[in-house]
């Protein structure tokens, strides 16, 4: 989806040729004349006569549909935008007043909502970028206008504010754990076609974080399907965490909680708007609970940054004015989990040993999450004795990597290594010499592309070849050219994993992202592919802010003062021997970390993980233009018969 996909430059021309698939269900049943559909945008000469209300277009139908509705993939953005975070607040209430640390459950409270927020690193280092300052500041200006006195608190009807404003990259390292247990599961003698019985992905994983390479697979290339990634995105698992835990321990219903995500990408609206990622998919079944009239989004609304410096504009708020520091203890609530609040809020943690500092990836990760970092990371523990190869495509969005061992190999899935090109070598991360090709296999292979062209040839590639369907070949079931297996993965068949994203340069070029044109004096005489630059060193340099900025969160934060009993239950646990040692550190990332906070989500809420944190892909097909193409069709045999006929040859 392009950048254009914004409430402020929309428009709502459908391009002639192109119906919109949405059933007006509402409208009165017309007589239909000469076959015309009224909501079809059409030639002057077919006008209908009668006028009609207009048809509106939500994200929804928009995800549904299999081809562009409008010209430039302009959207009637009729939800998610920067009006619609204000409208809520303002017909609302907020319960965040009636939140204490227990969870006590919340009585005579069916109108009011609690607002939590999502923000991802990419948005942080836009706004970094935007007013020179560290990425970490920025996300201090962000927490002040969605939750601070001086923000959005300050006005509206209701002076609604967020609760909690989570960063993503807390669950983005559950992603990652996920992601490379994910891939961990193949065997080495795994077949795809185990795959499609056992309900795994099939080789080689392709990453399903990024919804505009979501949609295009779904509505093109359906082929591509059963390779996706059935990992929920940072962004969604997010919001599934927030919704299971807070409707549990405060015995609300899940619409009850408003969750806002602030992300790069536009695309991620049309995810939100995904059936896949209600409630329906994971809330447990009681008789006792009615089913509510309508599934519950895990995200009910995305912004992007640019609208985010929107939203602080249409409440009368200067963004640069706000305070660039944390949030005063008196405007925070501890998560109504210790255990959730300790993994998703470390910096503010009382207790000293479950404090510590959540590190963006560094530049070799890319600026995408970093999923096939840590997969490569993760593969590079499991063989000390490896090397990491890279090798760069055709341009710099397409990256090839090979885990290799020079020492000969029992591992029954090696491969000859057998690459002409130039290939940076590391070992365990340490760069080191190359060793001979020729004396080496390969462990693992993966690949990046980001892109729409590259994700075109990846596609390409993916695709199985038609088998010959020659007549002897039908009869010589054994002949090697007669069958092509299903589960082929054609030319990319010897990799495991493809990392792929829809934006050159991955997720900080995001199209909701703060541009150069947008910024004006600040970047005058940059360009975009400069600017793009800064916001990633704004992105990358995570890790250099958290020492920068340690002496100004004490008089800030949390303390045990505030929140005793988070210190009493914290101590409790370790008297138990519960949290002694970390455990093993793949990628900056404590896995067992990782692990125990799922396991305590699964447990505390009795929802499968399976529910929790997978999700499921579907082709998306469209019935526009195949009445049409039928009828042509049949003109078509018809006019094959008259010439037939005069040629003497018969039908």
């Amino acid at each position: 989806m392009s950048a254009i996909l914004s409430a402020d430059d929309l428009n709502d021309f459908i391009s002639p040729g192109v119906a919109c698939i949405k059933p007006v269900e509402t409208l009165p049943l017309q007589k239909p004349e000469e076959n015309i559909n009224p909501y079809e945008v059409t030639t002057e000469d077919k006008v209908p006569v009668q006028d009609h209300a207009p048809a509106q277009i939500s994200l929804t139908d928009c995800l549904a549909c299999s081809g562009c509705v409008t010209s430039a993939e302009a959207v009637l953005v009729s939800l998610q935008s920067n009006a619609e975070v204000l409208n809520t607040l303002n017909t609302y209430p907020s319960l965040g007043s009636q939140i204490d640390a227990k969870g006590q459950p919340l009585h005579g409270t069916s109108n009011g909502k609690i607002f939590v927020a999502s923000v991802s690193p990419q948005v942080r280092a836009s706004i970094a970028a935007t007013y020179d300052i560290s990425q970490r500041r920025a996300g201090w200006m962000i927490d002040q206008l969605l939750g601070g006195p001086s923000g959005l608190a300050s006005g509206g009807v209701h002076r609604s504010g967020f609760s909690w404003i989570v960063d993503t990259n807390a669950m983005r390292e559950a992603c990652l754990v996920l992601g490379a247990d994910e891939v961990s599961c193949f065997s080495p003698s795994f077949d795809n076609n185990e795959a499609s019985s056992s309900g795994q992905p099939r080789k080689p994983i392709l990453s399903s974080a990024c919804p505009g390479w979501i949609c295009y697979a779904e509505k093109t290339h359906p082929h591509v399907l059963p390779h996706l990634s059935r990992l929920k995105s940072p962004q969604a698992l997010t919001g599934t965490l927030l919704k299971t835990i807070l409707s549990q321990r405060f015995s609300i219903r899940p619409d009850q909680i408003w969750h806002l995500a602030v992300m790069p990408c536009f695309d991620k609206k049309l995810e939100a708007s995904r059936e896949e990622l209600t409630d329906l998919h994971w809330r447990p079944s009681s008789p006792a609970q009615e089913p509510p009239a309508s599934p519950t989004r895990d995200v009910d609304c995305v912004i992007t940054a640019r609208e985010l410096l929107m939203l602080a504009d249409s409440r009368g708020i200067s963004f640069p004015s706000l305070p660039q520091e944390p949030l005063p203890a008196s405007s925070t609530s501890p998560f109504p989990d210790t255990s959730l609040d300790a993994f998703l809020f470390p910096h503010r943690q009382p207790h000293p040993r479950k404090k510590r500092r959540r590190h963006n990836q560094d530049p070799s990760a890319g600026p995408s999450g970093g999923y096939l970092h840590h997969i490569l990371q993760s593969q590079l523990a499991l063989h000390p004795n490896s090397t990491l190869q890279t090798t760069r495509g055709r341009n710099a969005d397409v990256v090839e990597y090979a885990i290799v061992t020079s020492s000969p190999s029992t591992h029954p899935n090696t491969l000859a290594f057998s690459k002409d090109q130039e290939a940076t070598t590391t070992t365990n991360g340490v760069a080191a010499q190359a060793p001979d090709p020729s004396q080496n296999t390969i462990l693992f292979r993966a690949a990046r592309y980001y892109g729409s062209r590259n994700i075109a040839n990846l596609v390409r590639k993916l695709k199985p070849p038609k088998p010959r369907r020659l007549p002897l070949a039908a009869k010589n079931p054994s002949s090697s050219s007669s069958a092509v297996p299903a589960a082929s993965a054609g030319a990319m068949a010897g990799y495991a994993y493809v990392e792929v994203m829809a934006c050159p340069g991955g997720c900080t070029n995001g199209g909701g992202q703060i541009k150069v044109d947008d910024v004006g004096p600040v970047a005058q005489g940059v360009g975009q592919k400069e600017w793009l630059g800064r916001v990633d060193e704004a992105y990358y340099s995570m890790s250099d802010d958290d020492d920068d900025d340690d002496d100004d969160c004490p008089g800030s934060c949390s303390s045990l003062e505030d929140h005793p009993e988070l210190g009493q239950e914290q101590e409790e646990k370790d008297r138990d021997g519960k949290d002694d040692d970390s455990g093993p550190i793949v990628n900056g990332i404590d896995v067992r970390d990782v692990r125990q906070m799922l396991a305590h989500w699964s447990e505390s809420t009795g929802i499968a993980l399976e529910k929790l944190c997978f999700t499921t892909f579907r082709e998306v097909k469209s019935e526009v233009g195949k009445a049409d193409k039928g009828r042509a069709a049949a003109q078509q045999d018809r006019v094959v018969e008259q010439l037939a006929g005069k040629i003497g040859g018969g039908w």
